[in-house]
């Protein structure tokens, strides 16, 4: 865990009077990254009103500097490591709930489906799935705009010295405060000191909402994410969710040792 100081180009204009800026540095198909996605879910149900949370896409510039080599990506087989985060950013341009909805479809088909999503194709797929404008997706992911919004991210990664993927950086609302930077993949407690110690106060804890409400904003879910959030047994959310899957609401997807849960509805 290291201070550090906020780069002048990482502040972006908000409305938002919440006290904490929270910056997650994820690599989207790393699958350390697919691990914080459960902690940062429950951070925004349990505390959001306290924080803003920006996702920044980390990848070497290396290879951003060859895929811009590239005049043309039309090719269906067309595949590069940098694809994925330029088509996040081209799915951003859509709006951000636009762009969290590509995110998470697209490392669903990594993680839970093991799809390959470095080729266009695969991506074009993805932002279907998504629900995306796709004559607007297909022309942003070649734009300008969205190689830009990556190479950005690429900035504030290198400006707040994060090297390694996933990091999470604190910042209050004291621009002349330093702010923290948490490495690697921590305990969902510290995560909660963290922003306890920041704010100085005690944290008020808010109500989950329904579940049908969690699904409706992330889709997919483990039983425990789910059990976690609740306050229950893996066992208790097990039973809640298989109801829920008799009633063709939900489907469920078996990985490693627990399920995974996809809202039906989200195609």
């Amino acid at each position: 865990m290291n201070n550090l100081q906020i780069p002048p180009e990482a502040i972006v204009s908000t409305s938002s009077t919440k006290p904490i800026e929270l910056y997650a540095f994820i690599d989207p198909v790393c699958s350390l990254s697919f691990d914080l996605q459960p902690i940062l879910r429950k951070l925004q149900v349990e505390y959001e009103q306290y924080f803003t949370l920006r996702i920044v896409l980390s990848t070497k510039l290396s290879t951003l500097n060859s895929f811009c080599k590239h005049e043309s990506i039309n090719d269906d087989d067309f595949t590069h490591p940098a694809l994925p985060s330029v088509a996040i950013k081209a799915a951003e341009l859509q709006g951000k709930r636009a762009g969290i909805r590509y995110l998470q479809k697209l490392q669903e088909q990594l993680f839970l489906d093991t799809k390959n999503v470095a080729t266009y194709s695969s991506l074009l797929s993805i932002a279907e799935q998504a629900q995306l404008d796709m004559e607007e997706f297909k022309s942003d992911i070649q734009s300008k705009e969205a190689t830009r919004a990556f190479q950005c991210d690429l900035y504030i990664s290198n400006e707040m010295d994060v090297t390694e993927s996933p990091s999470m950086v604190f910042f209050n609302e004291r621009i002349e405060d330093e702010g923290l930077k948490v490495c690697g993949v921590y305990s969902y407690e510290v995560y909660e000191k963290i922003l306890s110690e920041m704010l100085d106060i005690q944290l008020n804890r808010q109500e989950p909402p329904t579940l049908d409400e969690l699904f409706l904003r992330y889709q997919t879910l483990s039983t425990k994410e789910v059990a976690s959030i609740y306050g229950v047994t893996n066992y208790a959310a097990e039973r809640e969710l298989k109801k829920r899957t008799l009633l063709q609401q939900l489907e469920r997807i078996p990985m490693g040792n627990t399920n995974q849960w996809r809202l039906k509805t989200y195609k």
